[in-house]
């Protein structure tokens, strides 16, 4: 028999084989591992069709072939013999394309295991802390957006394309003129009123001037950008 755990969870798919090879264990049967710590050429076939002593059957683990080339080979290329083997064969092994996952379910029963997607951060809450004026929610946001690993450089582009939304709604009368959709345009319109005549393009200014002068190698970007938005 031949099965195979795999997934970007590695942690997961790792308890999941592991627990699966000690219930056999537990049963009696013997266990043995091939990784490619220490594999040999020739072995994995030659398990497949090792005589059943006895009529008892081997459990072998084999852990993350694709880490070794030539072991990863074996196993492909036996694919039919370690499925028709007397003894059973659990293999742990990361993600897989669909091409892979096709040929591996022609042979072994599979379980893919992959881990919860983590949503992205709403970095527009920046640019709508931004239309309102919000120095606090600034700050917070910020700095909850670099916690959760976004760049500051991309950051700064959401506050830049925010401003420039209210520089095109301050100059023009509709969405039409300014080249927007009716709903970011009306949004920007409403947000004007926290900012005075041409104040939006100052600040707009100021912003990329701060993001220059930290390419420069003046201050750190980060903490550039947080003294700005304190002055927002």
């Amino acid at each position: 028999m031949l099965r195979i755990f795999f997934g970007n969870d590695q942690i997961k798919v790792r308890q999941r084989a592991v627990a699966l090879v000690e219930q056999f264990r537990e049963e009696g049967l013997l266990v043995e591992t091939i990784d490619s710590d220490n594999y040999d050429s020739g072995e994995v076939l030659e398990a497949a069709q090792k005589a059943s002593l006895f009529g008892g059957q081997i459990i072998y683990l084999v852990d993350t072939p694709s880490a070794d080339q030539d072991l990863n080979a074996e196993v492909i290329n036996n694919f039919e013999a370690l499925a028709n083997s007397p003894h059973t064969f659990v293999v742990i092994e990361g993600p897989l394309l669909v091409d892979e996952k096709k040929r591996w379910g022609k042979y072994a029963e599979i379980e893919e295991i992959k881990s919860a997607a983590t949503p992205r951060f709403n970095t527009f809450a920046l640019a709508d802390a931004l239309a309102r004026r919000d120095r606090k929610s600034l700050w917070l946001i910020w700095n909850e957006a670099r916690l959760s690993g976004i760049a500051p450089e991309e950051l700064v582009g959401i506050l830049w394309w925010q401003f420039k939304s209210l520089r095109l709604a301050a100059l023009t009368n509709s969405a039409e003129e300014a080249g927007m959709k009716d709903y970011p345009y009306q949004k920007a319109k409403r947000a004007l009123i926290k900012f005075k005549t041409e104040e939006a393009e100052t600040l707009s200014h100021s912003l990329l001037d701060t993001y220059h002068q930290s390419r420069l190698g003046g201050l750190d970007l980060d903490l550039a950008v947080e003294r700005w938005l304190l002055r927002v």
